[in-house]
């Protein structure tokens, strides 16, 4: 399956208008058009990582070179985007993960 086509279901499963995930990922319904119906084959990677955050599936999984599951795919953006945040940020995440986890013990 090409972008485009990948593009296009995404947006459809999102149930987002042109619009609406133009306005979302901040560039224009034109271009969104574009690259949905393949007439812009060369997208950058930082638009490529807009797409990716956005519908949550990897870049590879856009370009079709990866083909692991929906949930798989929202790991690797998360982890993706974990890579850029700030350590204090880091900390407090495994904090949280590490409560959750505690009380899930607790439940046992």
């Amino acid at each position: 399956m090409s972008l485009s086509n990948r593009l296009k279901e995404l947006r459809l499963k999102k149930g987002k208008s042109l619009q609406e995930a133009a306005d979302a990922l901040g560039f224009s319904k034109a271009h969104l058009w574009e690259l949905e119906s393949g007439k812009s084959k060369n997208p950058s990677a930082e638009l490529l990582k807009k797409l990716s955050d956005y519908f949550e599936v990897s870049i590879g999984w856009l370009l079709g070179e990866d083909e692991s599951s929906t949930d798989d795919q929202k790991i690797k953006v998360l982890f993706r985007q974990l890579q850029e945040l700030r350590q204090e940020d880091l900390d407090l995440i495994q904090a949280i993960i590490n409560t959750r986890q505690s009380q899930g013990e607790k439940k046992v």
